[in-house]
């Protein structure tokens, strides 16, 4: 650093040498002090620049963090690349609503509610505070519009009634977001309500949030509501609310097209997002931020560091049929063409050298009728002989049962090429 400025004041004193008197010595005092104050500033966002790369390099060096707890892992394996405080019990805020839109999609999903279905909003619903979309008690509202509201503008009166439509009341609903976290394994989490407001017992923690969301995820639908940064609810008396993303990141972050936002004076300013980039998903946590510019930075540097070290090849794809031939007796044809039920995916550090071996175990015997989705055995991946993870094997035709006139056939045919 002295260096830097001893050679900084010698080009000063060459500058001015040409001038004289008054005007050279003012003029050299005010150049080197400007120099000054112009490199202290340069050797500050250095050491700022220094600091940000030895925390994300070095993962257990995070004392310059802020936010209380944060979380980076890859969606597809779930692999955890950067954790701070990751179980600590801490207000969520809004977060809350990853569980009311993950149990909104699974009613979907199980045909008991349709975007297409009219709620009609109760006085309780409508009277919530906080963020919404200005319901009117006692109107009819769309499935869809209602869902829109929570993923978007983060709405409370669009969550209870949505809750109420399903459960018939919020209290039965939160007993129903309890159970579904623990069948997910957060055990760190406890729901009191299904909005997020304030509330005594309430609390979850990073990774909790992370796997709630990766679940989230996993219904194509949420990704109709994520992307969206600016629109309009349309009210029954012709009223509009104008509503846009409360999660900034999907407009200013490449490869961000989900997320959920939270804040209370309690929870400090909280966020959860996904960003996918070369097929890569991962998911970002952080809680309790100073403020909003925080967490958004945090959360995108957390996805920086991601993105720029590991990768995450897919090395079963459940889309292509496999190249493997399954037997089967007793049926119209001798084998059946088959596909992995899900995909699998090898996540690894960039410019890491991974070898894998993958091995076909099909089931004892394979006896038609089979139905297309049938199980028919299992893939089994290796990584120097031991064994990090199986995808099933499933049929991806209907194979019926020979009838007598098959085997009538088959043995005339046979007699041909006597």
């Amino acid at each position: 650093m002295y260096d830097i400025m001893h050679n900084f004041v010698k080009v000063a004193e060459n500058i001015f040498t040409r001038n004289g008197g008054y005007m050279k010595k003012r003029f050299s005092v005010i150049f080197i002090f400007l120099a000054f104050i112009f490199l202290i500033g340069c050797y500050s966002k250095i050491k700022i620049s220094n600091m940000y790369a030895e925390k994300f390099t070095n993962k257990t060096t995070v004392t310059e963090f802020k936010s209380k707890s944060a979380y980076l892992m890859d969606a597809q394996s779930g692999t955890v690349i950067f954790k701070l405080n990751e179980d600590r019990r801490l207000p969520i805020a809004s977060m809350c609503k990853i569980m009311t839109l993950l149990l909104c999609f699974e009613d979907i999903d199980q045909g008991n509610t349709k975007f297409s279905d009219d709620i009609v909003v109760s006085d309780n619903a409508g009277g919530m505070g906080g963020s919404q979309i200005f319901l009117d008690k006692n109107a009819s509202y769309k499935v869809e519009d209602l869902i829109k509201g929570i993923v978007v503008a983060s709405a409370n009166d669009a969550s209870v009634a949505m809750a109420e439509h399903i459960c018939g009341s919020e209290e039965v609903f939160v007993e129903k977001m309890n159970e579904k976290a623990q069948s997910l394994g957060m055990k760190n989490t406890v729901f009191t309500n299904c909005t997020g407001l304030p509330k005594a017992g309430q609390f979850s923690s990073a990774k909790d949030v992370a796997i709630m969301f990766s679940e989230l995820l996993k219904h194509k639908d949420y990704f109709r509501f994520s992307n969206i940064w600016m629109d309009e609810i349309n009210h029954p008396n012709d009223r509009i609310t104008q509503i846009s993303n409360t999660n900034k990141l999907i407009r200013f972050y490449e490869g961000c097209d989900s997320g959920k936002t939270g804040y209370t004076s309690e929870a400090g300013h909280c966020l959860c997002a996904s960003a996918k980039r070369n097929g890569m998903r991962l998911i970002s946590v952080v809680i309790s931020s100073p403020d909003s510019k925080t967490r958004f930075n945090e959360a995108s540097s957390l996805f920086n560091y991601g993105f720029a070290n590991f990768t995450n090849k897919m090395i079963i794809d459940d889309k292509k049929p496999l190249d493997i031939k399954v037997e089967i007796s007793g049926g119209k044809q001798d084998t059946i063409e088959v596909i992995a039920e899900k995909p699998f995916f090898l996540f690894s550090e960039k410019n890491q050298k991974r070898s894998v071996e993958i091995n076909f175990v099909p089931e004892e015997k394979i006896k038609a009728p089979v139905l297309k989705g049938d199980s028919v055995g299992y893939l089994v991946i290796y990584e120097n002989n031991i064994e990090i993870g199986r995808v099933k094997v499933i049929s991806n035709e209907t194979v019926e049962c020979q009838t007598y006139f098959d085997v009538l056939y088959d043995v005339i045919k046979g007699w041909s090429l006597i």
